[in-house]
């Protein structure tokens, strides 16, 4: 019998199906390369994104800009910069020649490795004409001013900015201090608005130069007037950074009753930004802790820490805030956490601090005196030398309550022996101060010379739950506010002011991509020689 032609053919099944487009899907898919782009590439393309903050008047641009300044300084050299200043300002400016020509330029050194990368143009063209023909790089067009003779004023001082982070990454601090303070000047002449977040790095390195070279306290008098010319301006960003770079030199020169009035008469704006934010709770946690005020200066360091970067990206920094919150928590009566001591980054930097800790917990004079001793430049390095000292009234305290817990009654003269004091006149006046303190709940009998302690009591019968109740709704009500106040505005209130669904939808894939290098910004925190 014949096959009739007119029979359907066999349906292929669903497993073919599935085969054959997911074989289609992998030939339609080709391999896309991202670009890597050289430092040359990277600064003027955020010469242009200056650029484009500049005419749309938009200063998350130049927010965005200034956030690729740690990664871009570690791959920052003279040849790369001289590229840029040729290719960065129009021809027939002379304004990059004259950086180029300025002995901060042309006094760098030149390191090895960029002799070494150094081509034969000849040899160069051979190699790469088969890439030049597959990626094209697209020509740069320098933004220009008004007078369209030159490169925007924001645009040179940015590389103005790059000169300096080069020069002070050379050890040329005295030749970087002169050019910052030079481009200071520039700034105040030029006098414009979109130019205030560079400006505000350009006053941080200018701090910076000066402190290495010990001479930080002589820019008090500038940094008080461009502080009071940033309030007027409603610049906010400068003045976060000036007020904090005032704190620090005042806490260096021991000036802490300016600081104190700093403090107290200005007004931090902490959503300028949050990596000065973090910088002024770390200064007023260390004025708070010298001026014996623990409770406060704990809520601000333990603040510092939740709101600082990760451990990775400002390691220095972090382990700062660390030592003066042990000290500062040991000085309020409460041991720090062990876990604390065992994070990969502090662990070797915090362990002359756990040495004093352990010595607290158990009241060990001998091991607290050893321990300081062996530590003792550490502890000065670190500024926290005074504040240990006051540590030593602490250990003695411990002690007390471990003796009066272990005995009913002991003699001063045996309390003298065991805490190693100089007299038993010296020990009646510390265990009578640790009584008015409540350290101990015990009375001293002066005719016979002892001390006899009290029957303990139950913490219920004391007003110890009722502080820790009202601490915890305190807590509470305090998160409650700040989410109330977090809500005053309407969701997607900023769309109304864009025109088309199209500047929407960019402008939340920035504001993503901002939300994301925030996470890994570390934001110059390591660069005021906290490590």
């Amino acid at each position: 019998m014949a096959k009739n032609p007119t029979a359907k053919l066999q349906e292929p099944t669903k497993d073919e199906k599935k085969g054959e487009e997911e074989t289609a899907s992998q030939v339609e898919k080709p391999v896309v390369e991202e670009p890597v782009l050289t430092v040359e590439e990277e600064i003027l393309n955020n010469i242009t994104l200056i650029g484009r903050a500049v005419s749309t008047i938009e200063p998350r641009f130049t927010i965005r800009v200034l956030r690729t300044l740690t990664t871009l300084r570690k791959k920052l050299n003279r040849s790369g910069l001289k590229n840029v200043l040729d290719q960065a300002f129009p021809k027939g400016s002379k304004t990059g020649q004259s950086l180029i020509a300025n002995p901060i330029f042309s006094s760098l050194p030149s390191s090895s490795s960029e002799e070494s990368m150094e081509v034969d143009p000849a040899d160069s063209t051979t190699t790469t004409g088969d890439t030049a023909a597959t990626t094209q790089k697209k020509k740069f067009t320098p933004p220009l001013d008004n007078s369209g003779n030159d490169l925007i004023p924001e645009g040179i001082i940015y590389l103005r900015l790059l000169l300096i982070l080069l020069n002070l990454d050379a050890g040329k601090v005295v030749e970087a201090g002169e050019f910052a303070l030079e481009t200071t000047e520039i700034i105040s002449s030029l006098n414009r608005r979109t130019m205030d977040q560079i400006a505000a790095k350009v006053w941080f390195y200018l701090a910076r130069s000066y402190e290495l070279q010990g001479r930080l306290a002589e820019l008090q008098p500038s940094f008080l007037a461009i502080r009071q010319t940033a309030s007027l301006r409603k610049d906010e960003t400068l003045e976060v950074t000036v007020i904090n770079l005032l704190l620090r030199s005042y806490l260096a020169s021991q000036q802490y009753d300016q600081a104190d009035k700093l403090i107290a008469k200005s007004t931090f704006l902490g959503a300028a930004n949050q990596a000065q934010t973090v910088r002024w709770l770390f200064y007023a946690g260390r004025l708070r802790a010298i001026q014996l005020n623990y409770a406060q200066a704990r809520n601000y360091l333990q603040t510092a820490i939740r709101r600082a970067p990760k451990d990775e990206v400002a390691p220095g920094f972090v382990q700062l805030i660390h030592k003066y919150f042990i000290i500062v928590v040991l000085l309020t009566g409460v041991i720090p956490d062990r876990a604390m001591f065992r994070k990969p980054v502090l662990k070797q930097a915090l362990l002359p601090y756990f040495q004093i800790v352990q010595a607290v917990r158990i009241g060990d004079i001998t091991g607290f005196e050893k321990a300081f001793q062996t530590h003792e430049q550490v502890f000065l390095n670190d500024s926290t030398h005074f504040l240990i000292l006051r540590l030593r009234h602490f250990v003695i305290k411990t002690a007390l309550r471990s003796i009066t817990l272990s005995y009913s009654r002991i003699s001063l003269a045996d309390i003298c022996i065991k805490l190693k004091l100089d007299s038993e006149e010296d020990t009646e006046y510390i265990v009578a101060k640790a009584i008015k303190d409540g350290v101990i709940d015990a009375f001293i009998d002066h005719e016979k010379g002892f001390i006899v302690s009290k029957q303990i009591k139950n913490v219920y019968e004391t007003d110890e739950p009722t502080i820790q109740f009202n601490k915890r709704v305190n807590f509470c009500t305090q998160v409650y506010n700040e989410s109330v106040r977090a809500m005053r505005y309407p969701p997607n209130a900023h769309r109304k002011e864009l025109d088309t669904a199209a500047d929407a939808r960019e402008r939340d894939r920035e504001i993503a991509q901002l939300i994301q290098e925030n996470e890994n910004d570390a934001d110059d925190m390591d660069d005021m020689g906290d490590l």
